[in-house]
């Protein structure tokens, strides 16, 4: 897989339930000195800001959720249970309180293995994705049709009660071959 468009901060300055589902196909690439990783997002999750009682950001602005509120294109990447990263992207615009979580990629499934399969960490909270961070989009021009995806509920958010947890802002492949 070669290199692509690195997508900029405008691609995640829109609504966030669009920018889940866009990400679908498009390429995230980790850095580690020579090493370049590249795989195709294959499953996204949105949360919608402070309205939607599934995302940190509904419980306020704290100091673990203030870069959820600032521009979109920078990372939010916590901790869960104490033992697993997870990898967000900040999105729409300032103040929002928005982001997409990275639930799978094409080499690990699930939030918690794509970090660990691509050493990724709390220290990128708050970075932009960018080369120059060592994490970053990119657009390699593939478009995932519509009939190629699923849309769920999230998973694990049932303590936000009947409404919030039974939205369908989960976006999935349903085959990988729907990607070339």
């Amino acid at each position: 897989m070669t290199g692509g468009h690195i997508l900029e901060a405008e691609f995640f300055a829109r609504p966030t339930a669009l920018v889940a589902r866009d990400l679908l196909g498009k390429v995230l690439v980790r850095r580690q000195g020579c090493l370049r990783r590249r795989s195709i997002i294959i499953e996204t999750e949105a949360y919608e800001g402070p309205h939607d009682l599934a995302c940190h950001s509904s419980r306020g602005r704290t100091a673990r959720t203030e870069v959820m509120f600032g521009p979109a294109g920078r990372f939010y990447v916590y901790k869960i249970y104490g033992l697993h990263w997870m990898l967000n992207v900040v999105t729409g615009g300032d103040g929002q309180g928005a982001a997409v979580l990275i639930r799978g990629l094409a080499c690990a499934s699930g939030p918690a293995r794509l970090t660990a399969a691509l050493n990724i960490d709390g220290s990128f909270t708050g970075r932009r994705a960018s080369r120059r961070t060592g994490l970053w989009f990119e657009d390699t021009g593939v478009s995932v049709r519509a009939r190629d995806i699923l849309r769920t509920p999230r998973i694990g958010v049932d303590y936000a009660g009947p409404i919030w947890a039974l939205k369908k802002l989960r976006y999935v492949v349903k085959r990988r071959t729907a990607i070339p």
